[in-house]
């Protein structure tokens, strides 16, 4: 897809960060014109080698007031986009499209006291930047935050969510917040090892963080590769919740990331 030049901004690579050899965070500048609702993505564009540019779509991780962008990303071998993505040092230039996408945000919701964040992998970045934002905490009284990866040192940004607990806006309201890490691939202390539906199904979701999915009032957003939305999305609309619409409010939101 080529978009023409007042369409995108071209920022620059501010920091880079490797969790694993398949997994990386980066932060970019930021046009100061470019808006956000936490949850959204944006179309971030890499110039090929014959000049035309591929774009990918890309939550942010960031909060709505950084002064930078940042996003996770894993890298697909020999994926068009990942593995230039993953070539890149600070200084380098990326474009960033003025458009912001995506309805993974908690405006989706009306009414609700449990917010329920189900990610996998690199489905967690949009649920940071929810978590940066004051009003997340203030509209719900308990917030439950699901990572499911393979391996534990997949559990990215683990350590900036431990520290939420000193943020200037969030940090006073953090005990609101049942962090639920889950690794599939190997047993690891404190962590969960099953399917995110299979934890759902079992029951023993719900015993971790001590209180139950509840039509009234628990919210769900679902994040991550398209397998466990999918599976998820459908668990969830046999157990009763539906899709929330803007004509038509209700429990559930979901986005996929592939």
């Amino acid at each position: 897809m080529s978009l023409p030049a007042d369409r995108f901004t071209t920022e620059r690579i501010i920091t880079l960060r490797r969790w694993t050899p398949h997994l990386f965070s980066f932060r970019t500048t930021r046009d100061p014109a470019f808006r956000f609702v936490p949850g959204q993505f944006a179309r971030l564009g890499l110039q090929k080698e014959d000049g035309s540019i591929v774009w990918r779509a890309y939550s942010m991780v960031s909060a709505p007031y950084d002064e930078h962008l940042e996003f996770y990303s894993i890298v697909v071998p020999d994926g068009e986009f990942t593995s230039r993505l993953a070539r890149l040092a600070e200084g380098d230039e990326i474009f960033v499209e003025k458009m912001n996408y995506g309805f993974l945000t908690t405006d989706r919701f009306e009414s609700g006291r449990d917010l329920w964040l189900l990610a996998t992998g690199t489905g967690l970045a949009p649920f940071i930047s929810i978590l940066h934002d004051r009003s997340t905490w203030t509209d719900y009284e308990r917030i439950v935050l699901v990572h499911s990866v393979r391996t534990a040192a997949e559990l990215a940004y683990r350590d900036e969510i431990a520290r939420l607990v000193d943020h200037p806006l969030v940090g006073d309201v953090v005990h609101k917040l049942h962090y639920v890490p889950v690794v599939t691939r190997e047993r690891v202390a404190g962590a969960l090892s099953a399917r995110i539906t299979t934890l759902i199904e079992s029951g023993e979701l719900e015993r971790t963080v001590g209180f139950p999915l509840d039509h009234e009032r628990s919210r769900i957003m679902l994040c991550g590769n398209p397998q466990m939305v999918d599976d998820g999305r459908k668990l969830l609309n046999r157990l009763g919740y539906k899709l929330s619409r803007r004509a038509a409010p209700a429990q559930l939101v979901v986005e996929n990331m592939w």
